[in-house]
């Protein structure tokens, strides 16, 4: 990763506060905390192009690059990078940001595999476009 590399330009789509709780027994925000919140951004952008129910059928391959530390702003940033007959594919990165600073880092990013189901929740087709 670049130490030149900027959050996206566009907005993000959830943005919250690692909070003490949300810590792992070394003090740092736990990983499984930020694949939720991405997995919840994610879902957002996948409900909002399948006009509908979504749900998440895989994630691929995480790297964490940097801690995330109790007090940092995190926002979640998704983009569509693949669409199927039922299913999108979403990039989502999270970024932090220290409470004291505009300086903005990269955290992990990972791509979100979700599919549009109906009422009857089995797959559906995504609309067009």
């Amino acid at each position: 990763m670049s130490a030149f590399e900027h959050p996206p330009e566009s907005s993000p789509v959830i943005r919250t506060i690692a909070m003490p709780g949300d810590t792992n027994p070394a003090g740092d925000i736990f990983g499984g905390w930020l694949m939720a919140h991405m997995d919840l951004a994610a879902g957002n952008v996948a409900t909002r192009r399948a006009r509908g129910r979504a749900a998440t059928v895989a994630v691929e391959a995480m790297a964490f690059h940097r801690p995330v530390l109790v007090g940092d702003e995190v926002s979640f940033y998704g983009t569509i990078v693949g669409t199927g007959r039922t299913s999108v594919k979403i990039l989502i990165e999270a970024w932090r940001r220290p409470r004291e600073t505009d300086a903005m880092e990269k955290v992990t990013s990972a791509v979100f595999t979700f599919v549009a189901i109906g009422e009857d929740r089995k797959s559906r087709a995504l609309p067009e476009g």
